[in-house]
Formats: C-alpha cells, sequence, structure tokens
C-alpha cells in the first residue's frame, strides 16, 4: 500500500476527506506511535564514527534516537562498550586527560538541539572507529510514497491512522475505542515478526524478545 491507496482507503472507511495536511500529520502521528510499539530491523541503523584523541565527547547522528550498541574497531576486533551512566563514567575516569581504549559510554545531552553526544571512558587514546548500531525513525510514508510498513505491513498502518482519523473527527469514545481495539489486533501480529520471529537469536538477554508459538 502506498501513500495514495492508504489516504483513499482511511477516507472511504470514515466517509469523510481530510486536508493534504490534516491527513499527512495523521499518518507520522501513526507511524510514530508503530515505531515505538515494535521493534523492527528496518529501525536500525548502522554509522561509523571516528574517536577523536583525547576527546571524551562523540557525536551521534543526527536521526540517532536510542543506541543498540557501540562498538570500538580495535585492529580487526570489535569492541562492544557497555553503557552505564554519565556518574558512573565521571567516577570512574575522573581525569579526562588519562586516555586509552574506551570501555564505557553514556549519553550526555547535545550539542544542537539535532546533534546528541555520548561521553566515552577513558578517554581515546586513539584515532579508532566505532561501529554504532541504533534505533532511528525511517522516512515517513508522506515523503517516501513507498515504505517497509506499508509494503508488508499495511494493516497496521491503516488501522493506526483509522485511530488517528477517529479522533481528528472528534469521534464518540466508543467509536475510538474499537479503531483502537483493530489497531491492537493488527500490532500484535506485527509484534510476533518484529519482537518474536526476527529476534529469538539475539545475543544480548537485555533485549526485549517476545515468544512465537
Amino acid at each position: 500500500m502506498n501513500y495514495t491507496q492508504l489516504q483513499t482507503a482511511v477516507q472511504d472507511a470514515v466517509e469523510n476527506s481530510f486536508s493534504s495536511s490534516d491527513f499527512a500529520t495523521m499518518t507520522k502521528l501513526a507511524e510514530q506511535r508503530i515505531y515505538n510499539s515494535v521493534q523492527l530491523p528496518n529501525l536500525r541503523k548502522t554509522s561509523t564514527l571516528t574517536l577523536v584523541i583525547g576527546t571524551p565527547q562523540l557525536a551521534l547522528p543526527a536521526d540517532f534516537l536510542a543506541a543498540y550498541s557501540l562498538a570500538v574497531v580495535n585492529g580487526t576486533s570489535y569492541e562492544f562498550l557497555l553503557n552505564k551512566d554519565v556518574n558512573f563514567i565521571r567516577e570512574s575516569y575522573p581525569n579526562p586527560a588519562v586516555t586509552g581504549t574506551p570501555k564505557y559510554y553514556a549519553l550526555n545531552g547535545t550539542d544542537t538541539p539535532l546533534i546528541q553526544r555520548v561521553i566515552l571512558g577513558p578517554t581515546p587514546g586513539a584515532a579508532l572507529n566505532a561501529e554504532l548500531n541504533y534505533f532511528y525513525y525511517p522516512e515517513s510514508i508522506v515523503t517516501a510514497t513507498n515504505t517497509w510498513l506499508g509494503d508488508n505491513f499495511d494493516s497496521v498502518l491503516f488501522n493506526a491512522v483509522m485511530v488517528e482519523a477517529a479522533r481528528w473527527m472528534k469521534q464518540e469514545q466508543d467509536i475510538v475505542a474499537m479503531m483502537d481495539k483493530e489497531y491492537q489486533q493488527s500490532l500484535g501480529l506485527l509484534r510476533t515478526l518484529g519482537d518474536g520471529k526476527d529476534r529469538q537469536d539475539a545475543y544480548r538477554s537485555g533485549q526485549y524478545r517476545q515468544a512465537v508459538k
């Protein structure tokens, strides 16, 4: 289902027409709801960063939302850093002038409204590459026309937009609840895929996994 098909299907179902800007807003809100409800492979992205000698701060990509893993590439070896809080790193490595190969990282605010950063412990002593695997929002179907979600799981996208449309139209609570029930049912199928079938071999036990029946 592409964006035009989605818009036609929703407007036909609710027997109402929305302006282009209103429908785009509803769709983006629906996508955000879905993307924060289930972990999908297409919501993961990998970026190669470069450590700066003597600089404990490392800027993250502009589309970064949350980290899955951060590894220092030392020769041919991947050394995965442990995620801690800033207090731990400050206390463990109180002198940022002392350098070495980082073992820990912690989210540490933003340089600008768009660029988030992490603090490393210890401070990098070599300009090694680092590989970041992270969560991000893919391009919306509003501008991409076709997306993985629209092509592979259009039911959950359709039902999520239907919920937003019902709210937009100020429908009665029982109508909104009915729409949300349909959305939750389709979301359950997507969770079986994203949090179940696609995650059975997850290495780190801290990652959520749903049992597949």
